[in-house]
């Protein structure tokens, strides 16, 4: 492990900090890297390049989303419309979420450039969907779906599929609300097994990280349709934070036991290679 640059507009603090970071889907042709951290002022995404090895001038383009201690969203994936989706807190202000003046408790979608991306709800917006509390996973599918994993408050935490337009209803509702004009999850658990945090997708799974929870959750993907879900490693590595699929065909999932809610053993933290 080597440094290859610096990101100094992060400003650590509790869960804030430098929470996200996701390379370009042409990446070969324009060498594009994208984080999203915790300023000064607001919580922002910045683009850089990655060129021999060094990190360059890191460029902000998306500007303005309120920012706490704790609730700071960060989670970034590129679509397969070559879209940019970012995943925000609420900062730790429920109201936000349901505010459709702030860039807080929100999925957006945005250009490379940081613009509202051609198809948004609103096309002066970056706002794709709202009504959420703290989205830290965020995954597409083989059909081009997009789920997400988000933490609940004291009951339930939540698997959703994403769609264009939708209300998923923090703060009016945790879990399952079934309320006209509000998005039910798909899965929810009890905060105690998940406080979810990264989320990937292979060979028709979707594959969680859990916090809280310690363990690794896998659940059945068909069609928009998710169920199934089955726990792993629980208790075994601690907090887990990330998981992505690997090339090899496994996956790669990162634990956080220094995070300081973690008890960290003699090796942490580490990154599990897994067998699906």
């Amino acid at each position: 492990m080597r440094e290859v640059g610096r990101v100094e507009e992060a400003q650590p603090e509790n869960e804030a900090g430098l929470l996200g970071v996701v390379v370009s889907p042409s990446y070969a042709r324009d060498k594009r890297v994208f984080f999203y951290a915790t300023a000064e002022s607001d919580n922002r995404v910045l683009r850089t390049t990655f060129v021999d090895g060094r990190l360059g001038e890191l460029r902000p383009i998306l500007t303005g989303i309120p920012k706490a201690s704790y609730h700071d969203g960060g989670r970034m994936i590129f679509g397969p419309d070559r879209m940019l989706y970012v995943s925000t807190g609420e900062a730790g202000q429920p109201d936000l979420a349901q505010d459709r003046g702030s860039l807080g408790g929100k999925i957006l979608r945005v250009t490379q450039d940081g613009d509202p991306a051609p198809g948004n709800p609103d096309s002066n917006s970056p706002i794709w969907t709202w009504g959420h509390r703290n989205v830290q996973g965020l995954a597409f599918d083989d059909a081009g779906n997009l789920w997400a994993s988000e933490f609940g408050q004291d009951t339930f935490d939540e698997l959703n599929l994403i769609e264009k337009g939708r209300n998923y209803g923090w703060p009016d509702v945790e879990g399952k609300g079934d309320q006209p004009g509000l998005q039910n999850p798909q899965i929810t658990w009890s905060t105690d097994d998940a406080s979810p945090s990264g989320l990937a997708y292979l060979d028709g799974r979707l594959w969680l990280a859990a916090l809280r929870g310690e363990r690794l959750w896998r659940v059945d993907v068909d069609s928009r349709k998710a169920s199934a879900e089955k726990s792993f490693f629980v208790g075994e590595y601690g907090r887990m934070r990330t998981v992505v699929p690997a090339p090899d065909g496994n996956l790669w999932v990162t634990t956080s036991n220094h995070d300081g809610r973690g008890d960290p053993a003699d090796h942490d933290d580490r990154i599990l290679l897994v067998r699906p």
